[in-house]
Order: structure tokens, then C-alpha cells, then sequence
């Protein structure tokens, strides 16, 4: 016992290795005001029921949506942590009207593709209680597209680490900010997404990761009748 005690650092030595790295300034103090438990139940509580109502949609406004309000998506996702604090990503936001057209139709055209010839038919069979096809007018009716990217190497060739893990956290984040501000999204990934490098005139060392239209949903918007996992079914518990 008393050599794992040995091993452990102390309560002392721990300050004074944070008082260390306050002083050459490479870390800070992080005091967050913290909840109670009754507050924490809650708010647990609250922010699952918020979550459980998100919805992938389909059907989209064209009511605008402030510029502003993307720029604050953006941030609240690119505060994701990443491999080495890299932030290996790129967000695109678009809202013109002739470069979504543009989109719109090279996505359709990869969509055939994949519809006609590419998707086996237990893929096509998994997507027929969606309704899905090759037709995306949300992507013209949408007020604004995020393209995400991700950066395999920074822009000076410098390495990048966890590049899909982080990117997709980061997404992550963007997909749960739209929703807790009242907006709706769909995660689009027509394959291959090479023609957003081409349109958006992206450098090398950014490839397509996401395509997310944005905005309000549609007065008439519907969703499919789906189910989510139990807890049972998605988690374990060592206690």
C-alpha cells in the first residue's frame, strides 16, 4: 500500500506542477462554476429530451437565416478538441443562389450513379422506409449549405493527427448546435464529393467530408416514423 501511495502525486506536487505551467503561461486556471446534483439531474434530463427530438429533414424553408448565426455555428463547432489541438478542418458556407444550383446538380448526377449502378440492393432496401432518391432540392431551398473539410496536413504540410475522429466530433458539435438553436440539418454525403473541391475552389490538402444544408423546416415538413436504440441496447455499466 505504501508504495502505490509513493507512486501517487501528492496534493502538493500537483499544485506546484500547475503553478509551473501557469507561469510559463502554456496553461490556465479552468474554475467552471459547477452543479449541484439536483441541477445536474436536471439538466441531464432536460438536454436529453431536447436531443431525442433532433430529426434529420428533408423538406426545408427558404426563410433566411442571418448570416451571423452561421458564423456562430461554425465557432461552436470549431471549439471541438482535436488530435494535438490541430483542428484539422475547413467550413464552407454557402448561400449564394447560382453556386447552390451548381451544387445541386453535381450532387444529383453522383446520386443517379449511385441509385442506378452503385448501391447494392440490401442498400437500396435499408433506405426505402426514408424514401430517398436521387432528386436533393433541398439543397436549393435550403438558405444555407455548410461544406465541411477535412485537412489530412495543415496548409504549410505540417502533419495532422485523429484527422477523421476530430472532424467528426467537430460535426458533432455543428449537427447538435443547429438543433439546440431551433434550426434543422441533414448529413448529405454523396459519393464521391470531389466535385465541392472543384466548385468551392479548395486547396490540396482539404478533401470533402460533410455536405450540411441548413434553415428552418418546411411548413409541410415530414420525417420518417423510425425508432432510436434503448439504453439497453447501446450501453454497458461496470459498477
Amino acid at each position: 500500500m505504501r508504495e502505490k501511495e509513493r507512486a501517487r502525486p501528492s496534493q502538493r506536487s500537483l499544485r506546484r506542477s500547475i503553478e509551473m505551467k501557469a507561469q510559463d503561461k502554456s496553461h490556465k486556471a479552468y474554475q467552471p462554476s459547477l452543479p449541484s446534483e439536483s441541477e445536474l439531474l436536471a439538466k441531464s434530463a432536460a438536454l436529453r429530451e431536447q436531443m431525442e427530438q433532433r430529426r434529420s429533414l428533408r423538406f426545408f424553408s427558404s426563410r433566411e437565416v442571418p448570416e451571423r448565426v452561421i458564423q456562430d455555428l461554425i465557432m461552436t463547432a470549431s471549439s471541438a478538441p482535436s488530435g494535438a489541438n490541430k483542428q484539422p478542418w475547413s467550413f464552407v458556407a454557402i448561400s449564394g443562389t447560382d453556386l447552390k444550383k451548381k451544387i445541386r446538380k453535381a450532387a444529383e448526377k453522383e446520386e443517379r450513379e449511385f441509385y442506378e449502378h452503385r448501391a447494392p440492393d440490401s442498400w437500396l432496401k435499408d433506405l426505402e422506409p426514408f424514401g430517398t432518391d436521387a432528386n436533393k432540392p433541398f439543397l436549393e431551398t435550403a438558405p444555407w449549405l455548410i461544406v465541411v473539410f477535412r485537412e489530412n496536413v495543415d496548409p504549410m504540410g505540417g502533419k495532422n493527427y485523429y484527422v477523421q475522429e476530430s472532424v467528426g466530433i467537430a460535426c458533432g458539435f455543428l449537427i447538435a448546435a443547429i438543433h439546440q438553436i431551433g434550426l434543422v440539418t441533414l448529413t448529405h454525403t454523396p459519393s464521391p464529393m470531389n466535385f465541392l473541391s472543384s466548385l468551392l475552389d479548395r486547396p490540396a490538402n482539404e478533401k470533402p467530408y460533410l455536405l450540411l444544408p441548413l434553415g428552418y423546416p418546411a411548413e409541410d415538413a415530414t420525417v420518417p416514423v423510425i425508432e432510436k436504440k434503448s439504453l439497453e441496447e447501446v450501453a454497458q455499466f461496470y459498477r
